[in-house]
């Protein structure tokens, strides 16, 4: 088995980028965010992760804090626009207000949650079609 491969994905940090800036993630200091795409994961329901340098990996590389959103591609990358953004979203909601290197865990990023700000995201964007119900949520 060769196990998983990680790439920085620019592509990704685009959109996050101006995902957090559209949906005015102020305390998202995209200058602390990483995207990386791995390929070859085993894990069945999950389409990305948020990493977070602790305090403790902080202190001890006297660093400042910092997020990684990993998007898993064998599974991201044949998901439409809009589930990839409903995805997208749920991994910067994981993201605390303080950007100390904590973590949002599942009871504040909920379906729901993310649901509302992919709504006013696409408000925002000014896309006025349809928008699919999605079959992302089979992997909340």
């Amino acid at each position: 088995m060769a196990g998983i491969k990680y790439e920085k994905a620019e592509d990704i940090m685009q959109r996050l980028s101006d995902i957090a800036k559209t949906l005015q993630m102020d305390h998202v200091r995209l200058n602390g965010v990483f995207a990386v795409r791995s390929r070859g994961s085993g894990s069945p329901r999950t389409l990305g992760r948020c990493h977070a340098l602790s305090k403790i990996w902080q202190l001890a590389l006297g660093t400042d804090a910092a997020y990684i959103i990993e998007i898993l591609s064998e599974k991201f990358d044949k998901m439409s626009k809009h589930d990839q953004d409903r995805v997208l979203i749920h991994e910067l909601m994981h993201i605390p207000f303080c950007f100390g290197g904590g973590f949002k865990h599942h009871d504040v990023v909920t379906e729901r949650n993310v649901e509302k700000l992919f709504q006013h995201y696409i408000k925002l964007k000014g896309e006025t079609e349809e928008v699919e119900k999605g079959g992302w949520r089979k992997f909340f």
